[in-house]
């Protein structure tokens, strides 16, 4: 309820779960209306990859919310889910996130794998604790990573000073790994570039974290990122590209490669998705930047 921006101190909403109460002082909670325990099904478009009796792969897109939290009650992939399964969804992986094994952020696009049936909801779990599961994402960054590759190891865990974002921790946090290669520059002192992410592990908004870690946060990101003055354009080429990073509403993050072992077929799956039109756009209009 605190999330939700539900107490108030006067006329101050109150966000910090650690605030200290003085006495003397009063607060009002705004109780909100009951809501079901069980998540109802909704009409909601899906761009569905795959789907067989015991999973269905999903191409997410960026706005979409995984499954009903604070501030989003419904409208999310779990309750498009429900109405598009129906009951062979119903209480796989708890009631409240039936059939999800993992997620993606709101504002990050590509693929996510959901169970039908309990058998494929301990299978692809048991594979993600392993850290079996392919993953690849594609980032646009700030600057460009001076290593041509490299693995980026740290621990990861909830930021102390702000409990809504996470961060690199010394101690306490849980050890992170991606690995990541660069894939094209823009520019020729890169104002970006387009950066491969692999995941070992899969902490939340770890890719996030460690490229700011690095020094090269997601353009558009706008937990983890910093505004950054842009060079005065010298051709058309140049001020395209420039407003493109300028204007790009979420951060750059594409989950474009998924691969499993089937639950029950006993095979390799293995998905690709293209980028979407914002990240294809924004893609084209830095490329102007090598050929100004």
């Amino acid at each position: 309820m605190i999330d939700a921006g539900a107490v108030r101190r006067g006329g101050e909403t109150i966000r910090d779960a650690n605030h200290r109460v003085k006495r003397g002082e009063t607060y009002v909670l705004e109780v909100p209306q009951a809501v079901p325990a069980v998540p109802l099904g909704q009409a909601i478009p899906l761009a569905v990859v795959y789907e067989d009796k015991d999973l269905i792969v999903i191409d997410k897109p960026a706005g979409l919310v995984v499954h009903p939290a604070a501030g989003n009650p419904d409208g999310t992939l779990v309750n498009a889910l429900i109405a598009h399964c129906g009951d062979s969804l119903s209480g796989v992986g708890g009631v409240a996130r039936p059939g999800i094994v993992h997620r993606l952020d709101k504002d990050t696009s590509g693929l996510l794998v959901a169970a039908k049936n309990e058998r494929a909801m301990t299978s692809l779990g048991k594979q993600f604790a392993n850290h079996t599961i392919e993953r690849a994402y594609h980032a646009v960054v700030w600057g460009s990573p001076r290593l041509g590759d490299g693995v980026i190891d740290t621990q990861i865990g909830r930021n102390p000073y702000d409990r809504k974002r996470m961060g690199v921790l010394r101690a306490g946090g849980k050890q992170a790994r991606t690995r990541y290669r660069v894939v094209e520059r823009f520019g020729e002192r890169p104002l970006a570039s387009l950066v491969e992410c692999r995941l070992e592990t899969g902490r939340t908004h770890q890719i996030r974290v460690h490229l700011t870690h690095i020094g090269h946060p997601l353009i558009g990101d706008a937990s983890y990122g910093r505004t950054r003055q842009t060079p005065r354009a010298k051709s058309p080429a140049e001020a395209e590209a420039y407003d493109a990073v300028a204007n790009f509403p979420r951060q750059a993050l594409h989950a474009v490669l998924l691969g499993f072992q089937h639950p029950s077929l006993h095979k390799t799956l293995r998905f690709e998705s293209k980028w979407p039109e914002d990240i294809s756009r924004l893609i084209a209009a830095l490329r102007g930047l090598n050929n100004p």
